[in-house]
């Protein structure tokens, strides 16, 4: 049978004496053609998949592509004993495989007319046409000879079943290689083709809608998981030849890409690695190359965090899905009941609800609706995120965004890409409820990493218009519209923190923004540890001085600022003069570093320095904002006390000296001066400040009795 006939090529490989005789060398011949011309009918009769067809061709192919060692490897695993073969008596038997039965014309013109093979999985042994194509697409035969090799990949890759089989993986990287990296042999123009789009949004449009047949799922799921695999490889594989200046070649659009359910399959491929092993590594690293937005550490946190919910619960109704929603406000408890019922149900399940789920989304933002059925809802929302979470950001940008008619509605995610700032455009309740906030951080989040990605691949797709701008150019301007947009989005998160009227004045309203003000210090201390710069760019530009306790206390990362502060000392503007020294003093109270007490005391000779080249208006514009300022450095670094004093003396006996100068103050006694009533200038009001400085330096630094 077939197990004989692979015996027998394997026997003619091990011990080439065989045909030493040219009268057993032609017979040897005459056998081989037959077993080619008689392939078919010895696999039809013996019902083996993998026949000595395969076996044979294989050879051939490593004959052409001179790799005798992978021809020895095949016959001992065959034969099933390591056999000894010298290279030199292969010579032989090299030519009558390479010119006498195979020659590569005729390997590439069989290979693509062999069927693949159904339900190819790892647990089919033996040789393959899969190794054949495998084998001719690394060598680059089919390009050389012009042949099309397309169809038969898609083919074998639908038919695919779990375990995958450890050589389609391969398979699909020199595919692509094929595509799109020029080969020495032949021309560009002879490239594979790449798979159409409609041919993968085939495989992919029953990806939610799957039948009940478990079978039909998982082989399905491979073939998706390939095809993923595919365009991710293809994407890395172009990107990489444009970064070395190679010719523009064909590329997937962002909207087919964001159609499919990237971070689904993913998340398969992970919960079965045991049939998927060789592939979630390779996609994983691929998707955290070119779709950092669905690769989200928060992400992954929360999937671990989320129990796996394997009994099957009688799914809630449409009707009953709206009825529940909509009494979030009159019967809290009712909607409660419904969103746990629908935090059992598989995510996949849950989609189909996606719409209605979004649309009631905002009314949990009502005043009357519990933070727990907000939480309740929240959990929702991130269970759908696992699904196809692009679709669901759109979706929930619209829910939450303000009607306004000047502004055009969102319809693709392309739009959020463009434009991720206006996912800050959200009702400006969202800003007071923990759990909708942490809703919006997480598009915010996801949105300006797709703006980044879509900003670098735009960059390497386009050419300059301008012919004189060079790329270092270009470089530099998309660095810059990064550090803008990334600045514009914390700065507004800074000014939801602001306490306002209303929130004095609604009940419970100062607890929300305590919550509220937690949320964002946490994400600006992920921003910030992962991009210091802009932590620079922030302090620089400045914010409300009145924050900075919150950030202080609420960002972890605040200590790096001690970096940059004396750079911002040297600045020609009092404001940013007065912030640094206001920073530096809250710094010191949370951080009382040896660096700290130095960066304080350069403060404290900055400002002795300017204390003589100001005017009197500009002296009290920078002195007495920071006059706390330089109570609170003398309570974190008692050493300091007699440089601050030393500081408000001699600033005290300028002021006074210019203000008598000008008939100002009169002598009350020979130890105090009093200011003229009918004048109260600047001078006279920074010399108040002082006196009261020197009071509170002496409550809060001098005379304190708990020193540790």
């Amino acid at each position: 049978g077939v197990r004989f006939v692979s015996l027998g090529l394997c026997m003619l490989i091990a011990c080439p004496s065989l045909i030493a005789v040219h009268e057993h060398e032609s017979k040897c011949i005459e056998w081989v053609r037959w077993l080619v011309r008689e392939e078919a009918y010895f696999e039809s009769a013996s019902g083996v998949t993998a026949s000595f067809g395969e076996m044979l061709l294989l050879m051939a192919i490593h004959f052409h592509s001179n790799q005798l060692s992978a021809i020895f490897e095949l016959v001992s695993s065959t034969l099933g004993m390591k056999v000894p073969i010298r290279h030199n008596n292969m010579t032989r038997m090299k030519q009558i495989f390479t010119q006498e039965i195979f020659t590569e014309q005729v390997v590439t013109s069989h290979a693509v007319k062999v069927p693949v093979t159904v339900n190819l999985s790892a647990d089919i042994t033996g040789f393959l046409p899969v190794h054949c194509i495998h084998q001719l697409l690394k060598s680059r035969a089919f390009t050389k000879h012009k042949v099309p090799i397309k169809d038969w990949i898609y083919r074998q890759i639908c038919s695919s079943e779990p375990p995958l089989h450890p050589v389609l993986p391969a398979l699909v990287e020199v595919y692509v290689n094929s595509i799109l990296v020029p080969s020495a042999k032949a021309p560009l123009e002879n490239n594979n083709q790449p798979i159409d789009v409609e041919e993968i949004r085939s495989v992919f449009r029953n990806t939610l809608t799957h039948g009940s047949e478990k079978q039909g799922k998982t082989a399905s799921l491979t073939a998706q998981l390939l095809l993923l695999y595919y365009l991710l490889r293809y994407e890395d594989v172009r990107m990489n030849l444009q970064m070395g200046g190679g010719d523009k070649v064909k590329s997937y659009s962002t909207e087919f890409l964001s159609e499919l359910p990237i971070k689904y399959l993913l998340q398969q491929a992970q919960r079965n690695q045991q049939s998927y092993a060789g592939l979630f590594s390779p996609l994983l690293r691929l998707l955290a190359t070119h779709f950092p937005h669905l690769s989200l550490v928060d992400d992954w946190i929360e999937e671990e965090q989320q129990p796996s919910s394997r009994e099957e619960t009688a799914a809630p109704t449409p009707a009953a899905i709206v009825e529940g929603l909509s009494a979030m406000s009159s019967c809290p408890s009712h909607t409660s009941k419904l969103l746990k019922k629908l935090l059992e149900m598989p995510a996949t399940q849950l989609w189909p609800h996606v719409i209605t789920l979004v649309k009631h989304f905002r009314n949990t933002l009502d005043p009357s609706v519990p933070s727990y059925v907000q939480e309740l809802y929240r959990q929702v929302w991130l269970k759908l995120n696992t699904v196809l979470p692009r679709c669901l950001w759109v979706l929930t940008i619209c829910a939450f965004m303000y009607e306004k008619p000047l502004l055009p509605r969102l319809t693709i995610t392309q739009n959020i890409v463009l434009d991720p700032l206006q996912v800050l455009r959200w009702d400006a309740r969202a800003f007071r409820s923990a759990a909708v906030l942490k809703v919006l951080l997480r598009v915010l989040q996801a949105s300006l990493a797709a703006s980044r990605n879509q900003l670098v691949r735009h960059q390497r797709d386009t050419t300059a218009l301008d012919c004189r701008v060079t790329e270092t150019e270009r470089e530099e301007l998309r660095t810059a519209l990064v550090a803008a947009q990334d600045s514009c989005v914390l700065q507004i998160l800074l000014e939801a923190c602001l306490e306002s009227a209303e929130d004095r004045e609604t009940p419970g309203q100062l607890w929300a923004l305590r919550e509220v003000r937690s949320i964002i210090c946490s994400y600006l201390h992920q921003v910030f540890i992962s991009e210091p710069s802009l932590a620079k760019l922030i302090h620089f530009q400045g914010y409300p001085r009145e924050l900075l306790p919150v950030t202080v206390k609420g960002i972890p990362s605040m200590h790096i600022c001690l970096d940059f502060i004396p750079e911002l000392l040297s600045q020609p503007s009092l404001e940013k003069q007065v912030f640094a020294v206001d920073l530096v003093s809250h710094l010191s109270l949370h951080y009382a570093l040896p660096k700290s007490m130095s960066v304080a005391r350069l403060a404290i000779n900055t400002l002795s320095t300017l204390v003589t080249v100001l005017s009197s208006e500009n002296r009290a514009e920078l002195f007495v904002p920071t006059l706390p300022a330089l109570v609170r450095i003398c309570e974190a670094f008692p050493p300091l006390v007699e440089d601050v004093v030393s500081l408000l003396t001699q600033v005290g006996k300028v002021c006074l000296a210019e203000a008598c100068s000008h008939g100002n103050y009169k002598p009350a006694n020979l130890t105090h001066w009093q200011a003229v009533a009918s004048d109260q200038t600047s001078d006279h009001i920074l010399v108040g400040e002082i006196q009261r400085t020197f009071v509170s330096i002496l409550k809060h630094a001098i005379l304190k009795v708990k020193v540790y």
